[in-house]
């Protein structure tokens, strides 16, 4: 396991010498709790992507008749050339 001290001048934290060593040992406690999930074989797991049984919350991709160009713009107020014709929004 990596010892934290000497690591003070990394980070730029007014901290007492006091407060920075029960901070090394808290980080070193830390690192400890996970370096036991390295105790567990996991080789056969499948990463978890949700805790939710979803496989799919999307409507399906199913492809309909869609309106032409000309029935899309029958009731646009100004087009040209086949495109609708908005106020420039900048100069």
């Amino acid at each position: 396991m990596k010892s934290f001290t000497g690591y003070e001048n990394m980070v730029m934290l007014d901290l007492s010498e006091s407060k920075r060593l029960r901070l090394s040992e808290r980080f070193e406690e830390i690192v400890a709790g996970f370096s036991e999930l390295d105790a567990f074989d996991v080789s056969g797991v499948e990463p978890l992507v949700s805790v939710l049984d979803l496989h799919s919350i999307l409507r399906e991709d199913i492809s309909s008749k869609s309106l032409s160009r000309d029935e899309l713009l029958k009731n646009a107020p100004v087009q040209n050339d086949g495109y609708f014709e908005v106020p420039a929004a900048i100069d």
